[in-house]
């Protein structure tokens, strides 16, 4: 007796039904290839990753930068849902958020330059200078921090940590460096 081998279930196009479906997976397997490959990541390995074709990929985000963006929308959009409330040491939370997102993933910080080289209107990245600005506010006005330290001075050194976190060795924790650079840069209060 023969036995027939069981014959693959068809693939099915769901079409616009499994758009919103399809966005959600290229953003996590982005995040996710991003984070462990960088910024130049193949784009076709994020489709694959996402188990879509790239004709798809393309039809939600036609450009790189707008895939980068798109990632570090909803990073910002986490970031401001977990450091929403400003007072007491709020200032100091953000920043210690913000080194932890640099160390996991130099790549958030590739995208954010990149798309401010490619697109006018970067609104990620001034969302972040709003929620800065909120916080070290707050911070400088109840003495948690240095009188003159303004929001560019804070830039700078999360792009001092982006180069930290480049230069590092394997395993190297950058928490003691941060620390020392935090201290330098926003204390001792006045």
């Amino acid at each position: 007796m023969l036995h027939s081998m069981p014959t693959p279930a068809p693939r099915i196009n769901r079409g616009p039904a499994a758009a919103a479906e399809n966005r959600r997976a290229l953003l996590a397997n982005a995040r996710r290839l991003f984070a462990e490959r960088g910024y130049d990541v193949p784009l076709h390995a994020i489709a694959q990753a996402a188990g879509v074709g790239q004709g798809v990929l393309y039809r939600h985000f036609p450009r790189r930068v707008d895939l980068a963006l798109a990632v570090f929308d909803e990073n910002m959009s986490q970031m401001e849902a977990e450091c929403a409330t400003v007072g007491p040491g709020s200032f100091e939370r953000l920043w210690w958020r913000l080194v932890e997102q640099i160390s996991e993933s130099a790549a958030f910080v590739e995208m954010a330059v990149q798309a401010r080289r490619e697109v006018a209107d970067a609104t990620p990245i001034d969302r972040l200078r709003r929620l800065l600005e909120e916080h070290l506010g707050y911070a400088t006005a109840a003495g948690e921090v240095r009188a003159d330290l303004t929001v560019d001075d804070v830039q700078a050194a999360i792009r001092m940590v982006y180069g930290l976190v480049l230069t590092s060795e394997s395993g190297e924790t950058l928490r003691p460096t941060a620390t020392r650079l935090a201290q330098a840069w926003f204390g001792p209060r006045e």
